[in-house]
């Protein structure tokens, strides 16, 4: 079957900050350059870990109070507020822009078709479970430039919520030929910086994260008219995020504000 029409899922497990991103920023040049079909990537992290948004101030992150302010630093390509990744499933989608799906698909093109697909998703599967997630709502007077600096403790109206409490929230970074749109899926909370539902206690016995992924991309890859494979980063794609890892790594790019 072509590229063009399938779904490519990705499950890695945990890796340091600096290697998450570095593989964000590979794939999202794979697909811009039509190297690589488009990818829905699932993974999490070694340790606790601060990410940045791209706008915000690195020594922001020196200043936070406690253990949480000596935390490893990385910065993202997308905007919004610094998350800090724990206990939690990270997702990354990377869709080429222009391309077409089968019928009724989701154009990657629209900014809020993209979020909406995704979390359309969550809330249909966490529904499964009684986990009853819904969009926070309302109007969005929201700028990723500013408001607190952790992500959860923003509102923002795509915002998945439970009982008021945010659970899942996403963020984008839109090149010429390419979209990548990833977020956090809180599944426990140790950090009171982390003012967030917690899926592992909302779903109980019925938690599954293995039947999470799976029934997530498939909901995924049905709204873009897409067929779901199981795949792996290709040699091209490891090598290219090996070669960003020192930048994910470094100063200049994780202090440049």
């Amino acid at each position: 079957m072509s590229d063009e029409l399938t779904l490519r899922v990705l499950a890695e497990g945990a890796a340091g900050g600096a290697w998450n991103m570095a593989v964000d920023e590979a794939l999202l040049e794979a697909v811009g350059a039509g190297a690589s079909p488009a990818t829905l990537r699932f993974y999490e992290w070694e340790e606790p870990t601060i990410s940045l948004g791209y706008f915000q101030r690195h020594v922001e992150a020196g200043e936070q109070a406690g253990p949480v302010g000596r935390l490893p630093v990385v910065r993202r390509q997308t905007g919004g507020g610094a998350i800090l990744h724990d206990d939690e499933l990270t997702y990354s989608l990377v869709l080429p822009l222009g391309a077409k799906g089968g019928s009724g698909a989701v154009d990657a093109n629209n900014i809020e078709a993209v979020y909406r697909l995704v979390h359309d998703a969550f809330i249909a599967v966490l529904a499964g479970w009684g986990v009853e997630a819904a969009y926070r709502g309302g109007s969005d007077s929201s700028n990723a430039q500013r408001g607190p600096f952790f992500c959860f403790a923003r509102q923002h109206r795509l915002d998945l919520v439970v009982a008021g409490d945010k659970l899942l929230g996403s963020a984008q970074r839109r090149v010429k030929q390419a979209v990548l749109q990833h977020g956090s899926l809180i599944l426990g909370r140790r950090f009171s910086e982390q003012p967030a539902a917690e899926l592992r206690a909302l779903a109980g016995k019925a938690f599954d994260l293995a039947a999470l992924t799976e029934q997530v991309a498939g909901r995924i890859s049905a709204a873009l008219g897409l067929r779901e494979r199981t795949g792996r980063l290709s040699e091209a794609e490891r090598g290219r995020a090996q070669e960003l890892l020192d930048k994910y790594e470094g100063s200049p790019w994780n202090q440049q504000r």
